[in-house]
């Protein structure tokens, strides 16, 4: 099993949420969280033309846990949902789960997701 964790624009969540569920991935956890990456924030002028940097910015954190099969066609539907073209769309990571248990049940592996 895999481990996908997105972080993407907040704007762009519910058009990947609705990608996802279109794609058959329904199960997911999300956390608002500020980062930054090779974005380095963005620089807003003020009202006195001052300049105010702002290096941490909001993204969403998506994280959905799916069979080894199903990481790669996860990423792609995140890709083309999320991408504006623009610097600061975000990142994918993958990473291996050893094991998942469903509390309810105690089924284990793949059949508890």
């Amino acid at each position: 099993m895999k481990k996908v964790e997105a972080i993407i624009r907040p704007e762009k969540f519910n058009a990947v949420k609705e990608a996802l569920v279109e794609g058959g991935f329904v199960g997911l956890n999300t956390v608002s969280v500020t980062g930054r990456g090779a974005q380095r924030g963005i620089v807003h002028q003020g009202r006195s033309g001052q300049s105010i940097a702002i290096d941490m910015l909001p993204k969403t954190k998506m994280e959905l846990v799916v069979g080894d099969g199903d990481a790669e066609r996860v990423c792609e539907i995140i890709i083309e949902a999320a991408r504006t073209g623009e610097i600061g769309d975000g990142k994918i990571f993958i990473s291996n789960v050893e094991e998942v248990i469903r509390v309810r049940t105690g089924e284990r592996g793949e059949t508890a997701l």
